[in-house]
């Protein structure tokens, strides 16, 4: 960032608002001491700094000038302080990330990841072939579920009851208790 120039009232060394006879005696005072033939400074400094009080007198001097000077002044001191503003206002970053390259320790990170992940697959199709079940399976799924279905048939079929012969089944369960109670009594008779 640029130096800002001093102002001109600076280099009067005078407030900004000063009156005119103010900046005519401080020019007088300072022309006295920074006039090439009458100061100690080397001869070029000193004619610098005296045609700077020469400048600053003819800008503020003049009212009409002086005005457009605090005008420019006052418009510059709003555009540092916007400028601050800006610089302190969070901003979301909307630039695309860089894409940077992986460092040593994610590509670390990323091995210890695939190192896990093929541990338990090894581990998990180790243990269901440790513990009898098939790890491959060759049948194509319909002939797996035929199988299946004919599984089904026969513990169905084993569960049912056995039909009985055709002397029992004339016999209904109603009447297989009143004959006994029928032997009973005979038999107590």
């Amino acid at each position: 960032m640029a130096a800002t120039p001093p102002s001109l009232y600076s280099l009067l060394q005078v407030p900004p608002e000063a009156s005119t006879e103010q900046l005519r005696s401080a020019f007088r005072l300072l022309s006295k001491r920074f006039h090439p033939d009458t100061t100690e400074l080397p001869e070029v400094e000193a004619a610098a700094r005296f045609r700077q009080l020469q400048e600053a007198m003819a800008v503020l001097g003049d009212p009409e000038r002086r005005r457009r000077y605090d005008d420019l002044l006052r418009a510059q001191a709003l555009n540092r302080e916007q400028q601050r503003q800006a610089a302190n206002t969070w901003r979301p970053n909307t630039d695309p990330p860089v894409r940077r390259p992986l460092s040593g320790g994610e590509w670390f990170a990323l091995l210890l990841l695939a190192l896990a992940l093929l541990f338990s697959l090894v581990l998990g199709i180790g243990l269901a072939w440790w513990r009898g079940a098939e790890v491959l399976q060759s049948a194509q799924p319909l002939e797996q579920l035929s199988a299946l279905v004919d599984r089904t048939r026969e513990v169905v079929e084993v569960s049912l009851p056995k039909a009985a012969p055709a002397e029992e089944a004339e016999q209904s369960p109603a009447a297989v208790p009143t004959q006994s109670s029928d032997s009973a009594s005979t038999g107590s008779a």
